[in-house]
């Protein structure tokens, strides 16, 4: 869960530090206070993108902290393990953002740096929020396939799986079977272009590495004179008087007297010993490679003239003779392709129609999984929906395949190959008994595409490993029962998850386990937003608030109170029937 968040500069927060507990929470205020700066927080900690607009006017930079608790057995562990994230499952688990004036941000989990990337990879395992765009996904047909593999992901996810690795091997024989059909135009032209730079590069008989080798081999002999007198100076100097011969003799002083100071002078006696063996092993040397140095001007010529090749081919085909032989490789193959031409569409038209079929049998067990998944999302929503007001209510997902006149034909069908598979579905909906189902996106209204939202989120939150969910005024467009329905599904979902709502509805509010006003205040001439976890006495008085308006009477406040018992009663009688 979500123990603590800390929020600096970011819009008109100043500096707020707040603490939440297992459970309801819920945010409260009046329009306009800043209950959705927290939000945003929690989206930017979870990897969410943020502008240099959000930081507090006057102020170089925003930071946010958030620190969660979570059991040892969360997937997020192993995510961090694998990102290369230092982390002890037996302690808390701390996410730091900040955000500066010229737009850019710096992530940091447990005090080590990452990107965006992985920070959102972390952040979706741990907080998932709920806000009015997902609304418009549910009236987004397109998205509703999504929707229905995330709730079917156990089904779903394997015979997926096999699908789009299929789908990959079938899309790159389809585009190499295209790429030669649509050839014959420029087969002439390519062949003899072909033809050509394969003889120029094969008459050259290049070799790996070779013009490396060659480049070295040039300098040496270009300067071949001078290394033969700087080498023969240096061997002369060793076995000169002043050489190895003076070191001998040193040697051999010492050895007269070493019986005499063992502990100061054999050290060194050694230590001369070990120079001379190595002094005369480098005199050998010079002397083999001064024997070998050569001084030959046909073969620099013969050099320079096979480097001069190995450019101008550099200059064609590739920036090393590796390159040049990769290329040969590459047009060699294309060459035997467009000359054999028709056989190799023969063979392409074989293995195109083997791995469609392989295709189409892994497509079909994928919508047969998808099929039994929409009818067990649709019998679990309409049960969710029930406990929202909305009994009555029939839905459907419907599955059909997806025909286009331009995809693959498949018995006597047009069929379009996605990477998602061959099926649309799209929700549809009967809020009336004797009513035709018809699209959601046709008919819903915006209180029941919040309660649908809710129900599917109760759903999926029995599926996925999640442990914050937070809603952004969830209860928008409803009221009364269905109001009520919204918050005993709420405070019924705290029991898998930690649940937030930002929330105008009094009916909500008081099913919170905790309730935090957001109000704004001018200090010092400046405006800034606080956070106040409310006792029992001031969620009395915000639910008055929310009941009444600006006016707060006596009346409103038993009737706050009164919400506030029977809220507690409803807790505690779900409490004893668990």
């Amino acid at each position: 869960m979500l123990e603590t968040l800390s929020i600096r500069n970011l819009a008109v927060v100043e500096s707020v530090d707040v603490y939440f507990y297992p459970g309801f929470h819920v945010l409260t205020g009046e329009t306009g206070a800043g209950k959705s700066i927290i939000i945003d927080a929690l989206s930017m900690i979870a990897g969410g993108r943020g502008s240099a607009d959000s930081i507090r006017y006057g102020c170089e930079k925003a930071e946010m902290e958030a620190l969660f608790s979570l059991p040892n057995n969360h997937s997020v562990w192993d995510t961090l393990e694998r990102l290369g994230i230092r982390a002890q499952k037996e302690e808390h688990l701390i996410i730091r953002r900040e955000l500066n004036s010229q737009g850019k941000s710096t992530s940091r989990v447990n005090g080590q740096m990452v990107n965006l990337t992985m920070l959102r990879e972390i952040g979706e395992q741990l907080v998932n929020i709920h806000g009015q765009h997902e609304h418009q996904n549910l009236l987004r047909p397109e998205r509703h396939l999504g929707l229905l593999d995330t709730y079917g992901e156990s089904v779903i996810g394997p015979m997926k799986a096999d699908y789009q690795e299929k789908y990959s091997k079938f899309a790159q024989v389809e585009k190499e079977l295209r790429e030669l059909q649509d050839s014959s135009q420029r087969t002439y032209q390519m062949l003899d272009l072909y033809r050509f730079q394969l003889e120029e590069i094969a008459s050259a008989a290049l070799k790996s590495g070779e013009d490396e080798l060659l480049s070295d081999e040039r300098v040496r002999l270009s300067h071949s004179e001078k290394m033969m007198d700087s080498v023969s100076g240096a061997y002369d100097l060793l076995n000169g008087r002043q050489g190895l011969d003076a070191i001998s003799n040193v040697i051999s002083m010492l050895e007269d007297v070493v019986r005499f100071d063992e502990k100061n002078l054999r050290p060194v006696l050694e230590q001369l010993q070990s120079s001379f063996y190595q002094l005369e092993d480098s005199s050998f040397q010079l002397r083999d490679y001064r024997e070998d140095i050569e001084f030959n001007p046909a073969r620099l010529e013969e050099v320079e003239n096979r480097l001069d090749l190995i450019s101008s081919l550099r200059r064609k085909y590739g920036d090393s003779v590796e390159q040049i032989l990769k290329y040969y490789e590459q047009i060699s193959r294309e060459t035997d392709m467009l000359e054999n031409k028709d056989e190799y569409l023969d063979k392409l038209g074989v293995k195109r129609n083997a791995l469609l079929e392989e295709l189409m049998a892994s497509a079909a067990k994928l919508s047969e999984a998808r099929r039994r998944c929409a009818v067990d999302l649709a019998s679990q929503v309409e049960g969710e929906l029930k406990d929202l007001q909305m009994e009555r209510t029939s839905l459907e997902v419907k599955l059909d395949i997806l025909e286009d006149p331009k995809g693959v034909e498949v018995d006597g069908r047009r069929i379009r190959l996605t990477r998602q598979g061959i099926d649309s579905a799209e929700f549809m909906i009967s809020p009336n008994p004797g009513e035709p189902l018809r699209p959601l996106s046709k008919i819903a209204s915006g209180g029941e595409l919040s309660r649908i939202m809710l129900a599917m989120k109760s759903i999926f939150a029995r599926h996925e490993d999640i442990p914050v969910l937070i809603f952004d005024e969830v209860d928008t467009g409803v009221s009364g029962r269905a109001a009520q329905s919204i918050a005993d599904k709420l405070y019924r979902l705290s029991s898998m998850c930690q649940i937030f709502s930002i929330t105008h509805l009094p009916q909500v509010a008081c099913m919170a386990d905790h309730q935090y006003l957001i109000r704004k205040k001018v200090q010092d001439g400046r405006t800034m937003t606080e956070v106040q976890p409310l006792s029992e006495e001031g969620r009395v008085k915000e639910l008055a608030r929310m009941l009444g308006g600006v006016e707060i009477t006596e009346k409103t406040l038993h009737h706050a109170q009164e919400m506030l018992n029977l809220a507690d009663a409803s807790k505690a009688a779900r409490t004893l029937t668990g």
